[in-house]
Protein backbone atom coordinates (compact mmCIF):
# COMPACT_ATOMS: atom_id res chain seq x y z
CA UNK A 1 0.00 0.00 0.00
CA UNK A 2 1.49 3.75 -0.88
CA UNK A 3 2.21 5.98 1.58
CA UNK A 4 0.31 9.37 1.21
CA UNK A 5 2.74 12.28 1.54
CA UNK A 6 1.89 15.41 2.46
CA UNK A 7 4.11 18.64 0.96
CA UNK A 8 3.34 22.14 1.04
CA UNK A 9 5.24 24.96 2.66
CA UNK A 10 4.98 25.74 6.33
CA UNK A 11 1.67 26.25 7.91
CA UNK A 12 -0.64 25.01 5.17
CA UNK A 13 -1.72 22.44 7.96
CA UNK A 14 0.56 18.73 6.81
CA UNK A 15 0.64 17.88 9.60
CA UNK A 16 -2.96 18.66 11.37
CA UNK A 17 -4.24 17.22 8.03
CA UNK A 18 -2.00 14.49 8.06
CA UNK A 19 -2.91 12.97 11.48
CA UNK A 20 -6.79 13.15 10.75
CA UNK A 21 -6.00 11.20 7.60
CA UNK A 22 -4.01 8.25 9.40
CA UNK A 23 -7.04 8.58 11.83
CA UNK A 24 -9.15 7.60 8.91
CA UNK A 25 -7.24 5.12 7.45
CA UNK A 26 -6.22 3.50 10.94
CA UNK A 27 -2.46 4.12 9.43
CA UNK A 28 0.49 4.97 11.08
CA UNK A 29 1.25 8.94 10.99
CA UNK A 30 4.54 9.93 10.82
CA UNK A 31 6.07 13.57 10.59
CA UNK A 32 8.95 13.82 9.15
CA UNK A 33 10.93 16.87 11.21
CA UNK A 34 9.59 14.77 14.31
CA UNK A 35 11.18 11.89 13.11
CA UNK A 36 14.47 13.85 12.07
CA UNK A 37 14.34 15.27 15.94
CA UNK A 38 13.98 12.09 17.49
CA UNK A 39 16.89 9.96 15.42
CA UNK A 40 18.86 13.17 16.10
CA UNK A 41 18.17 13.45 19.53
CA UNK A 42 17.57 17.53 19.60
CA UNK A 43 14.88 19.00 18.22
CA UNK A 44 14.89 20.70 14.68
CA UNK A 45 15.50 24.65 16.28
CA UNK A 46 18.69 23.23 17.64
CA UNK A 47 19.69 21.50 15.02
CA UNK A 48 19.77 24.42 12.39
CA UNK A 49 21.70 26.62 14.97
CA UNK A 50 24.21 23.94 15.95
CA UNK A 51 24.71 22.19 13.61
CA UNK A 52 23.40 23.94 10.54
CA UNK A 53 20.80 23.47 7.63
CA UNK A 54 23.10 20.98 5.75
CA UNK A 55 23.29 18.56 8.38
CA UNK A 56 19.18 19.04 8.82
CA UNK A 57 19.05 18.48 5.12
CA UNK A 58 21.40 15.44 5.46
CA UNK A 59 19.17 13.32 7.70
CA UNK A 60 16.06 14.39 5.55
CA UNK A 61 17.50 12.80 2.42
CA UNK A 62 18.01 9.83 4.49
CA UNK A 63 14.78 9.46 6.03
CA UNK A 64 13.35 10.02 2.38
CA UNK A 65 15.76 6.99 1.13
CA UNK A 66 14.08 4.89 4.02
CA UNK A 67 10.50 5.80 2.86
CA UNK A 68 10.80 4.61 -1.00
CA UNK A 69 9.00 1.68 0.19
CA UNK A 70 5.61 1.55 0.42
CA UNK A 71 4.64 0.97 4.16
CA UNK A 72 0.75 2.34 4.47
CA UNK A 73 2.32 5.74 5.99
CA UNK A 74 0.77 8.88 6.27
CA UNK A 75 3.66 11.37 5.94
CA UNK A 76 3.92 15.19 6.81
CA UNK A 77 7.22 16.47 5.28
CA UNK A 78 9.12 19.46 6.28
CA UNK A 79 8.37 22.37 4.27
CA UNK A 80 11.83 22.06 2.36
CA UNK A 81 11.79 18.45 1.53
CA UNK A 82 10.93 19.21 -1.67
CA UNK A 83 14.16 21.19 -2.51
CA UNK A 84 16.18 18.32 -2.84
CA UNK A 85 15.13 16.25 -6.37
CA UNK A 86 16.36 13.09 -4.55
CA UNK A 87 14.38 13.07 -1.67
CA UNK A 88 11.24 13.72 -4.01
CA UNK A 89 12.10 10.80 -6.29
CA UNK A 90 12.21 8.63 -3.24
CA UNK A 91 9.02 9.91 -2.00
CA UNK A 92 7.63 9.08 -5.12
CA UNK A 93 8.79 5.65 -5.17
CA UNK A 94 6.97 4.63 -2.13
CA UNK A 95 3.91 6.98 -2.20
CA UNK A 96 1.40 9.49 -3.75
CA UNK A 97 2.58 13.38 -3.25
CA UNK A 98 -0.31 15.48 -2.56
CA UNK A 99 0.62 19.33 -1.94
CA UNK A 100 -1.18 21.97 0.74
CA UNK A 101 -1.06 24.86 0.06
CA UNK A 102 -2.42 28.62 1.41
CA UNK A 103 -2.40 32.01 1.01
CA UNK A 104 0.87 34.08 2.62
CA UNK A 105 -1.49 35.92 5.20
CA UNK A 106 -3.19 32.16 5.92
CA UNK A 107 0.14 31.23 6.60
CA UNK A 108 1.33 34.49 8.58
CA UNK A 109 -1.88 34.05 10.58
CA UNK A 110 -1.26 30.38 11.66
CA UNK A 111 2.39 30.24 12.73
CA UNK A 112 3.20 34.37 13.04
CA UNK A 113 3.63 33.36 17.50
CA UNK A 114 5.42 29.72 17.17
CA UNK A 115 8.92 30.15 17.48
CA UNK A 116 9.84 27.04 16.73
CA UNK A 117 10.55 27.97 12.79
CA UNK A 118 14.24 27.90 12.18
CA UNK A 119 14.11 29.63 8.73
CA UNK A 120 11.60 32.25 9.74
CA UNK A 121 13.53 35.26 11.67
CA UNK A 122 13.03 38.91 12.15
CA UNK A 123 10.20 40.41 10.23
CA UNK A 124 7.53 37.02 9.75
CA UNK A 125 5.72 38.14 6.89
CA UNK A 126 8.46 39.18 4.62
CA UNK A 127 10.69 36.21 5.63
CA UNK A 128 7.33 33.96 4.52
CA UNK A 129 6.79 35.99 1.26
CA UNK A 130 10.71 35.81 0.42
CA UNK A 131 10.37 31.47 0.73
CA UNK A 132 7.40 31.76 -0.87
CA UNK A 133 9.23 32.97 -4.08
CA UNK A 134 12.35 31.45 -3.71
CA UNK A 135 10.08 27.98 -3.62
CA UNK A 136 7.75 28.75 -6.21
CA UNK A 137 7.21 25.85 -8.27
CA UNK A 138 9.05 23.35 -6.00
CA UNK A 139 6.00 21.40 -4.76
CA UNK A 140 4.49 21.27 -8.33
CA UNK A 141 5.87 17.52 -8.19
CA UNK A 142 2.27 16.72 -6.05
CA UNK A 143 -0.49 14.63 -7.99
CA UNK A 144 -2.94 16.76 -6.11
CA UNK A 145 -2.75 20.05 -4.73
CA UNK A 146 -5.30 21.41 -1.84
CA UNK A 147 -5.78 25.23 -0.80
CA UNK A 148 -6.24 24.76 2.93
CA UNK A 149 -7.00 28.15 3.30
CA UNK A 150 -10.13 27.61 1.63
CA UNK A 151 -11.36 24.71 3.14
CA UNK A 152 -11.75 23.41 6.11
CA UNK A 153 -10.47 20.38 8.01
CA UNK A 154 -13.20 18.45 6.84
CA UNK A 155 -13.18 19.43 3.63
CA UNK A 156 -9.69 18.88 2.77
CA UNK A 157 -9.67 15.62 4.33
CA UNK A 158 -12.54 14.09 2.46
CA UNK A 159 -11.19 15.57 -0.94
CA UNK A 160 -7.53 13.90 -0.58
CA UNK A 161 -9.92 10.75 0.32
CA UNK A 162 -11.41 10.93 -2.60
CA UNK A 163 -8.77 11.41 -4.52
CA UNK A 164 -6.94 8.72 -3.40
CA UNK A 165 -9.93 6.39 -3.49
CA UNK A 166 -10.64 7.78 -7.03
CA UNK A 167 -7.38 6.68 -8.55
CA UNK A 168 -7.47 3.34 -6.54
CA UNK A 169 -4.69 4.09 -3.52
CA UNK A 170 -6.77 2.34 -1.17
CA UNK A 171 -7.48 -1.20 -0.56
CA UNK A 172 -11.09 0.23 1.31
CA UNK A 173 -11.75 3.47 2.53
CA UNK A 174 -13.36 3.62 5.86
CA UNK A 175 -16.45 5.59 6.48
CA UNK A 176 -16.38 9.41 6.94
CA UNK A 177 -14.05 11.80 8.64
Amino acid sequence: MRNVVLIGFMGTGKTTVGRRLARILRWPFMDTDAEIERLVGKPVRRIFSEDGEIRFRSEEALLCRKLATPQGLVIATGGGIVLNPENVRHLRMGGVLIALTADPEVIYSRIRRKKTRPLLHGDVRSRIAGLLRERTGVYDVAELTVDTGELSLAETVRLILNYLQERNYLDGLPSGP
